[in-house]
């Protein structure tokens, strides 16, 4: 990876139909990026990001980062902002990549990657290990449940995860806590958990040398 720039001061020119979010901290702390108007997108609210990052420091100080369902990216892009080490950005919207590239060019940072595609097609042919995690699936699916099952069951394989990964997952407050659930793995211990109206915010970390 290349050095990192100084805070960016660059913020995209209004765009018709585009929503905004706001990093909150770190080198780009205050910049405003413009996402596409997508339905599927629902940024975390700056109360809930500054929350999960409080939670996180210093762990996230040269951690290798994974945002799956980036949509507007503003997980992943705070977390470089914050010192990552690096950024894989995983959305399956063309639109949504081409925002990514874009928002990561006019941020002049080598950090970030993107893959264009499916999250569980990305985690079956990618076998790199992250540090930190950033599950937030779309909570207009209908099968969230399953879906997330099946997310657990690809991160817990050999390969995603370094040996005390973080995981953040966000997902409908009405499922509960994630810790009872039937498919959530042994060796993750889930750290904090709250709520934020419908919205559950979990935080868990893999247990050194599962069994």
């Amino acid at each position: 990876m290349t050095s990192r720039t100084a805070k960016s001061k660059a913020t995209p020119s209004a765009t018709s139909g585009a929503q905004q979010v706001r990093i909150i901290g770190g080198r780009w702390r205050g910049t405003r990026l413009q996402f596409p108007d997508v339905a599927a997108i629902r940024p975390t609210p700056d109360r809930v990001r500054e929350t999960l990052f409080n939670w996180l420091q210093p762990a996230v100080v040269n951690a290798r980062c994974l945002d799956l369902f980036a949509g507007s990216g503003a997980l992943g892009l705070e977390a470089l902002s914050r010192g990552a080490q690096s950024t894989m950005f995983v959305d399956q919207s063309t639109q949504i990549a081409r925002y990514l590239r874009d928002t990561l060019a006019r941020l002049q940072c080598h950090d970030g990657e993107v893959f264009c595609g499916d999250a569980l097609s990305f985690l079956q042919r990618t076998q790199q290990p992250f540090d930190l995690v950033f599950l937030d699936p779309p909570f207009a699916a209908a099968a969230t449940s399953s879906l997330l099952k099946e997310l657990f069951m690809q991160l817990a394989q050999p390969g995603h995860l370094s040996a005390e990964a973080w995981i953040y997952l966000e997902c409908p407050a009405a499922l509960g806590t994630p810790s009872s659930w039937a498919h959530w793995p042994a060796h993750w211990q889930l750290h904090r958990s709250k709520q934020a109206g419908q919205v559950g915010y979990h935080l868990a970390r893999q247990l050194p040398n599962p069994t």
